[in-house]
């Protein structure tokens, strides 16, 4: 596991901004349930500026930053946003819906503006899934192009995937479509319920235990990011201290056909192998930010409860001083199993599930099937944490 080079209660490792939540698509699982127009209340470019201003007076290591929406693409100021922040020494990202708006012309000027990397999202390997995750007819077959529009013009390319219980048999044929992309990142979203993700269905704990298990199994492959599943670091670690994974962590169902179908497609194919990118010890208000489109602060965009105005206060201040991101940093004290495990400081369970499910941000993680104590070969590893 990457551990940060710096103390994660001090500065972020990476913030996200939704500068917007306008966009034009209207997807089923939408956390910020998106809106067609944008809010006259968003922040002003003035106060981006300052507010990216005050990302880098963090100083060295500064936060990667991520421009997000609903769509980015919705502000004609992106570009001077993405320039300001590269020339504070920002690492800019952006994360924009696919829409008529991502053209090559906008995509050249925000490279150009600095901007190093772009995220896509596939929930499918077909028009008929994606499309109907989107809402939109056609995302499917323009977002294979705005793929290849995107490394064209030098950006990396990192694809983004929602999985449900009705999608998670999608993956392998999604995993083929990211490596024939060429995406240097795949992150993979477990659904948190919230937003018009509450209509939707969540894996099982057990479920999602198999699916993070193949998802190392593939990550030889490509880069992978479990996002809202932090417990993919205590099974990375738990696989790195055993000989044979699948006697010491026998296939279920679902793991044994996610791994036929993956044979299957890549048959007679050879995808150039790496050595597995280890996933990297930040969480919800450990490291991690999210600042919506008028300003307020939350440990995740996933986990809707304010710490904060960057309108009022300093992002610094808001960040190093909230009780509720103190507390988050605090694993000892959450409740339930997460409180007791012995992977506690280097996963700390999904923060959002917790409040998704209970109200209580420090509540046990019902995603999580493991059970403390229940895996001891790891001493000698989780001990250099500082864990029992």
């Amino acid at each position: 596991m990457r551990l940060l080079h710096h103390d994660a209660s001090e500065r972020p490792f990476i913030v996200i901004w939704e500068v917007t939540r306008a966009c034009q698509l209207a997807c089923t699982h939408c956390r910020a349930e998106a809106i067609r127009s944008r809010n006259p209340f968003e922040l002003t470019t003035d106060e981006g500026r300052r507010l990216l201003d005050d990302l880098a007076s963090f100083g060295a290591p500064r936060p990667l930053v991520v421009l997000t929406g609903g769509d980015p693409f919705e502000r004609p100021d992106l570009p001077e946003l993405v320039a300001h922040g590269t020339k504070l020494g920002l690492s800019m990202a952006l994360s924009p819906s696919v829409t008529d708006r991502l053209t090559r012309k906008v995509l050249v000027e925000l490279y150009d503006a600095g901007a190093k990397a772009v995220s896509l999202s596939l929930d499918g390997s077909s028009a008929e899934i994606h499309d109907s995750f989107r809402g939109v007819e056609g995302v499917f077959d323009d977002t294979m192009v705005a793929a290849r529009m995107v490394r064209d013009v030098g950006f990396r390319l990192q694809i983004n995937t929602t999985v449900t219980r009705s999608t998670v048999h999608e993956l392998p044929k999604i995993l083929k479509a990211v490596l024939e992309l060429g995406a240097t990142l795949w992150s993979v979203f477990f659904l948190v319920p919230t937003g018009r993700g509450k209509l939707l269905e969540p894996l099982t704990a057990a479920e999602e235990e198999e699916v993070l298990h193949w998802l190392h199994d593939v990550s030889g492959l490509v880069a992978i990011k479990a996002t809202e599943a932090p417990h993919y670091r205590r099974i990375a670690m738990q696989r790195a201290g055993v000989g044979d994974v699948d006697e010491a962590f026998p296939l279920g169902p679902l793991r044994a056909q996610l791994r036929r179908d993956t044979a299957d497609l890549l048959t007679g194919q050879e995808p150039q192998r790496r050595h597995p990118r280890a996933p990297i010890d930040v969480n919800s208000g450990r490291g991690f930010a999210f600042v919506d489109h008028v300003g307020m602060v939350y440990p995740s965009g996933f986990l809707p409860v304010a710490v904060g105005s960057v309108r009022d206060t300093r992002f610094p201040e808001i960040y190093r001083d909230s009780a509720l991101l103190q507390a988050l940093r605090t694993p000892d004290a959450f409740g339930g199993k997460c409180g007791q495990c012995e992977f506690r400081t280097v996963c700390g369970g999904s923060r959002s599930h917790a409040y998704a499910t209970t109200g209580d941000p420090l509540a046990e993680d019902p995603s999580c099937l493991y059970q403390p104590g229940s895996f001891r070969d790891l001493d000698p590893l989780t001990t250099s944490r500082g864990t029992p």
